[in-house]
């Protein structure tokens, strides 16, 4: 048991508080704008599609899940999608275009104008978040988008930015999952409140 040592325990936990305090600091307007897009799409009867890499894309799936089901409370599903669960779909795409289209492709076939669009990027560099982010703009949905680092491409590619400012792809994962579940629960809120 010598390799499991406290101070690890404790120093992932110190760094992970002090990040979320710097975001709690920081400019909260994108995370309340993000919210309340998503709930203007639904509430005119769009959706919401999300998208992202390795554990972005099991964010954009826990969000989706959220959302369908049920956050904390009984209410009617509410329309969202993630677009990192359809393997044939993805890997289609990816052998006969390229992985760069792999969320581009979905969006033009199921993004309607109106409906939102949230990309997560922890790097804020990923070229098929930028691709897809790209093609929702041009069909007219509203762009959401989660980065780390300083945003990158990913960034400059929405109209609604939400950043976490720090090189570490776990503590930037860490604040995406509990600035998502925020929102979840803003989108909620307004919906039992309708």
């Amino acid at each position: 048991m010598s390799n499991y040592r406290a101070d690890l325990v404790t120093a992932t936990l110190a760094d992970t508080i002090a990040l979320h305090e710097r975001v709690k600091q920081s400019d909260l307007q994108p995370v309340l704008a993000a919210a309340a897009a998503i709930v203007e799409a639904l509430g005119r009867g769009g959706k919401l599609l999300l998208f992202g890499n390795g554990g972005s894309a099991a964010d954009a799936q826990h969000v989706a899940a959220e959302l369908v089901g049920r956050f904390q409370a009984t209410r009617a599903a509410l329309s969202a999608i993630a677009l990192t669960t359809d393997t044939s779909v993805l890997t289609s795409v990816a052998n006969d275009e390229a992985f760069a289209s792999v969320f581009a492709r979905q969006i033009e076939a199921l993004g309607r104008e109106g409906d939102v669009a949230l990309g997560i990027s922890t790097s804020g560099r990923s070229p098929n978040v930028v691709s897809a982010l790209d093609a929702a703009r041009t069909r007219g949905l509203r762009t959401i988008a989660l980065t780390g680092r300083d945003g990158g491409a990913v960034g400059r590619a929405v109209e609604i930015h939400i950043n976490v400012p720090s090189d570490s792809t776990a503590r930037v994962q860490e604040v995406h999952r509990t600035l998502l579940h925020v929102i979840c629960d803003l989108v909620e809120r307004a919906f039992l409140a309708g």
